[in-house]
């Protein structure tokens, strides 16, 4: 059995992000159900993690943005048409962070096998100097910037599946060879970035790859992308650390994603990962980005980390996948082979 380790805080259910708003404490209550009837509870341990300070934050966001943001602490503002600040919201994503800070000392550590962040609000919208779907901080890129600076790694990689575009992530370490992007999502879609030319800039040039398919790919085309793209470049890359961006809206459920992915599709998928990783002692973990299904949350999140407590993997034999996804990662590979743009 692995030791998982969650990071859970009383504030994230404080974040209210507006009636009726898909991005609700009741995403997570849906996962804490799932978990209790999985039995998995017993198995793991649940961490309660420290507020981050502002100079973890300043690693990727505008000084300015941040500031600006922590004065909002117990007050109410809706920043852009998705994204709410209530009373609540600095501290649950100043907690946010400060899991994401921790998981990374956790699993360099090695104090655990790995880890899952079960946050709000997520982060992978957020830009260097505004909020923005949904997002208040970058999650991942604190967490990815963090271990660069103070850990030592040299090389990170992290891996989005979310149905949206993650172009805050994107944008952060556009110019950076030291992090790795990788993302397959829904396009065309929220946010209108990700397509297949954006592959980075400058000394990060080829470390941004984007696989973008259209609505109704699921099972198939996911495990085709990570078998015959993911994985091989995490093989040439070699990251130090791999932080999953793990959004679930890519869920046949979901109501603002038009992806088909299924349950045993995402473990499939984080399970072709999960093997290259640990072959090559990489450590990992997971944060929370989106999935607004109650009901796919109950029961998608909690297999996965049964499947990361016993160490199990579904053997996942799909279909042939769609043509569009073939010639898709087929184009990915001309340009990062070519050096085109």
């Amino acid at each position: 059995m692995n030791q998982v380790v969650l990071y859970q805080h009383p504030s994230y259910f404080e974040h209210d992000s507006g009636f009726g708003h898909p991005e609700c404490a009741e995403r997570l209550r849906a996962i804490d159900t799932g978990l209790h009837e999985s039995g998995v509870s017993e198995n793991i341990r649940t961490a309660v993690p420290k507020a981050a300070g502002a100079q973890d934050l300043y690693r990727v966001h505008d000084r300015h943005y941040v500031d600006r943001i922590l004065s909002l602490r117990g007050k109410t503002e809706q920043l852009d048409g998705d994204t709410r600040v209530s009373p609540g919201s600095v501290d649950a994503a100043l907690h946010a962070v400060g899991a994401v800070i921790e998981a990374v000392d956790a699993v360099l550590a090695r104090s655990c096998d790995t880890a899952f962040c079960l946050v709000r609000p997520p982060g992978h919208h957020a830009e260097k100097d505004h909020a923005m779907g949904f997002c208040l901080f970058n999650n991942v890129a604190v967490a990815a910037a963090y271990a660069l600076a103070e850990k030592g790694l040299k090389r990170v990689l992290i891996f989005d599946p979310d149905v949206h575009h993650g172009n805050g992530t994107q944008h952060l370490f556009y110019e950076r060879p030291d992090v790795f992007y990788f993302s397959i999502h829904q396009w065309p879609f929220f946010p209108g970035t990700g397509s297949v030319e954006e592959t980075g800039a400058g000394e990060g040039r080829g470390r941004n790859v984007n696989v973008p398919l259209p609505a109704g790919m699921g099972d198939p085309e996911y495990l085709y992308v990570t078998r015959k793209l993911l994985c091989p470049l995490i093989e040439n890359y070699r990251p130090d650390l791999v932080v999953f961006s793990a959004g679930f809206d890519s869920h046949l459920l979901d109501p603002l994603g038009e992806m088909e992915l299924s349950d045993e599709g995402f473990r499939g998928m984080y399970g072709e990962v999960l093997d290259t990783l640990e072959s090559l002692a990489i450590p990992f973990f997971f944060v929370l980005e989106g999935g607004y299904s109650l009901e796919a949350l109950r029961s998608v999140v909690p297999r996965l980390i049964v499947d990361l407590v016993s160490g199990d993997r579904i053997q996942a034999n799909p279909s042939r996948p769609q043509k569009i996804a073939v010639e898709t990662v087929a184009e990915v590979l001309r340009r990062l082979e070519s050096g085109v743009d």
